[in-house]
């Protein structure tokens, strides 16, 4: 399997923590976000990953090189214009071929893909969401919009930039898709998974599932996520792989 590491923003409101450098380089534990990502990618049996570049690519290209040291095999695109999470997507249609995985590179979320796979398959969706529930699984506040589901796991909504409290699960960056899913995102112009894709794959009636983790979901967005990050793992809440 394939898989698109999202690495490409500007990193605008962590910058009193990353120093101006892109978020996925941030250090956590002594490692940055970003290699901690591809290793876990490497441990699920994951090995040859795309990483789009915008902002300082430079920089991400000499932290990370080919991925040897991560255990994996690492090829770049850069975007000149940010292509938005879809857009990153769209960007790459001839790389697959088969079911890809995407990941927020500057994000820490742990969870097992191959029961995800699994799911994914027994579903035989568009796309299967991974999901966090914020009563339950260690999180930051920091992540996707609200998802209401079915019982069977089909996703029938996405709140974007809302806090119902009835809602308890959240979108965790990452998603398995299938490649037809490119045909829903327009070539060349920014476009979101949360705000514009799935809302137009529901819309379409075509089936998106959720699948809730059974790991954690550390958003890394501002200083604020950082340091609850920090505190869930130094007391235990979140272990490191």
């Amino acid at each position: 399997m394939k898989a698109l590491v999202l690495a490409a923003g500007k990193s605008t409101r962590i910058t009193p923590v990353s120093g101006g450098l892109p978020k996925p380089l941030i250090q956590i534990a002594g490692e940055t976000i970003l290699g901690r990502n591809l290793m876990w990618l490497a441990s699920e049996g994951i090995r040859n990953i795309w990483i789009n570049l915008h902002y300082l690519p430079e920089k991400i290209r000499e932290a990370i090189g080919n991925g040897s040291r991560f255990g994996v095999s690492v090829s770049y695109v850069h975007e000149p214009e940010l292509l938005g999470t879809a857009g990153a997507v769209r960007n790459l249609t001839a790389e697959w071929k088969d079911t890809f995985l995407v990941v927020y590179g500057d994000s820490l979320v742990r969870l097992d893909l191959r029961a995800m796979l699994r799911a994914h398959r027994a579903h035989v969706p568009v796309a299967t969401v991974a999901l966090f529930d914020r009563r339950k699984h260690p999180h930051t506040a920091i992540a996707g919009g609200l998802v209401e589901t079915a019982p069977d796991g089909r996703i029938l909504a996405f709140a974007e930039g809302t806090s119902e409290p009835g809602r308890p699960l959240v979108n965790a960056g990452v998603y398995l898709l299938e490649p037809d899913v490119t045909a829903d995102i327009p070539p060349g112009q920014a476009y979101d998974f949360g705000r514009d894709l799935f809302p137009r794959l529901l819309a379409a009636g075509r089936p998106v599932y959720g699948h809730v983790l059974d790991g954690y979901c550390l958003g890394v967005d501002t200083p604020e996520s950082y340091r609850e990050a920090l505190k869930l793992i130094q007391t235990g809440e979140v272990v490191l792989a």
